[in-house]
């Protein structure tokens, strides 16, 4: 069963595969271009696993900050993750002891593939996502390890190298607007990005956006709620 479940789960995890190994070594070599132990970084992607405040993480281990700086940057670079909860909060009750691990590994790029998984069965499901979740971790785990191991004989400038991270996200949403049959959540997306970029700059428009991409998407589903029970 382990076998089948695997099998069918690597074909979803390799897009990420790619990109993880990739930004996964991008933050290992800065890892130790810092001056940061490569098993802190490595024991970072293995107990904190948390994508973009992972390379936020490295700017805080490094410089001098108050304890609060760090606890708003937390909150605003991944409170984005309650979104995605949300979408998942009923499905994970079900899971058992796996949901603790399957509200740990909620990526950017997980959720991406589990909203896009809707050709499986719910008994299917549980073992499926799991799997996914435990194979991207991996590949992010793997990642910071080479790179780090790379950033210990090699010498290069490491300027740009974390925009690797932004270029995944460009690379999901590419693949997953290609897939999609209805483009209107991305291109409202897109909108509340633009607005929030617009009125609260670059450095705060996180917050702003999801709150406004989640207050359309709601309004949305009440309005065509409403529509299908007035029918």
């Amino acid at each position: 069963m382990l076998k089948k479940n695997l099998k069918m789960a690597i074909p979803y995890t390799i897009p990420v595969m790619l990109g993880y190994l990739s930004v996964g070594m991008a933050f290992g070599v800065l890892v130790v271009k810092s001056g940061i132990s490569i098993w802190l970084g490595v024991l970072m992607s293995l107990f904190v696993y948390a994508g973009a405040m992972q390379f936020v993480a490295i700017q805080i281990l490094t410089s001098p900050i108050h304890l609060i700086q760090v606890i708003f940057m937390t909150l605003f670079v991944n409170i984005r993750h309650l979104f995605y909860g949300l979408s998942f909060i009923e499905r994970f009750k079900r899971f058992g002891v796996k949901k603790q691990y399957m509200i740990f590994g909620l990526t950017d790029e997980t959720y991406s593939l589990l909203c896009g998984i809707t050709d499986k069965s719910e008994d299917e499901l549980e073992d499926l996502y799991f799997i996914i979740t435990l194979l991207n971790q991996s590949y992010w785990v793997i990642g910071t390890l080479i790179g780090g191991l790379l950033g210990s004989v090699i010498t290069f400038d490491t300027t740009g190298i974390d925009f690797a991270m932004t270029a995944l996200f460009v690379v999901i949403f590419i693949e997953q607007w290609l897939a999609a049959d209805k483009h209107l959540p991305a291109l409202i997306g897109l909108a509340a990005a633009m607005i929030s970029l617009k009125f609260f700059g670059p450095e705060q428009m996180v917050l702003p956006s999801m709150l406004l991409l989640f207050s359309a998407l709601l309004f949305l589903n009440a309005k065509v709620k409403g529509g299908e029970s007035n029918g």
